[in-house]
């Protein structure tokens, strides 16, 4: 069996995409630059049913892109939860606004324009669940930033950390991205504070919990 006939196994065989993510997905590769940055439906049915899982009271995200994980992530929290998502990109600004102001739990979400290292001590919350899929370079920074505003027992969930399978080799791939999430990855698994799983789905997904 090929990728591509698992994938398409998978896929209709987990709960269906909801409407106005499949929308979304389309509308992402239809007027955007770099679409495969979008979570779609199998990462996105896994985001929601971790959240779900969780249950939390507050999110963080750090990279919104087109604002298809931050829907994913809401549907999970708790009764009178929020979620604040970062994007540095300004020119996204409108077309976030106007997806959660429409979108099923999108009046859930507070959007905040900027570069996520200067906003993160701004934003004045304790955080039950962050996932970080802003620049790939400044991982180790996020982290270091958010958990201090962890709870004991939160999680923070990072996407790209396996990024094509570069971080296994490193001599032959030693762009910054591929070096950064290696460092990353170490770190990660050098505290003994966090307890660590990766899973290989797409580009690599970092589940790490606060102890």
């Amino acid at each position: 069996m090929s990728d591509k006939e698992l994938d398409s196994y998978i896929l209709g065989h987990i709960s269906p995409e909801p409407e106005h993510l499949r929308l979304l997905y389309r509308r992402t590769h239809l007027r955007h630059l770099y679409p495969r940055m979008c979570s779609g439906h199998l990462q996105g049915r896994l985001l929601s049913m971790l959240s779900a899982m969780i249950r939390p009271q507050r999110i963080l995200e750090l990279g919104a892109y087109t604002g298809y994980s931050a829907l994913c992530l809401a549907e999970g929290l708790a009764e009178g939860g929020r979620l604040h998502t970062i994007e540095v990109d300004d020119e996204m600004e409108d077309e976030l606004l106007q997806l959660f102001a429409t979108a099923p739990g999108g009046d859930k979400i507070t959007l905040h324009i900027g570069d996520a290292e200067e906003l993160i001590g701004i934003i004045d919350e304790t955080w039950d669940l962050v996932y970080i899929d802003a620049n790939k370079r400044r991982y180790v920074e996020y982290l270091d930033l958010v958990l201090p505003r962890l709870r004991p027992g939160g999680f923070v969930i990072a996407d790209n950390t396996l990024w094509d399978g570069k971080v296994t080799d490193t001599a032959a791939n030693h762009d910054a991205q591929t070096l950064a999430l290696d460092r990353f990855n170490t770190y990660i698994a050098s505290r003994y504070d966090l307890e660590t799983v990766i899973l290989p789905l797409r580009d690599g997904l970092t589940l790490i919990r606060k102890k």
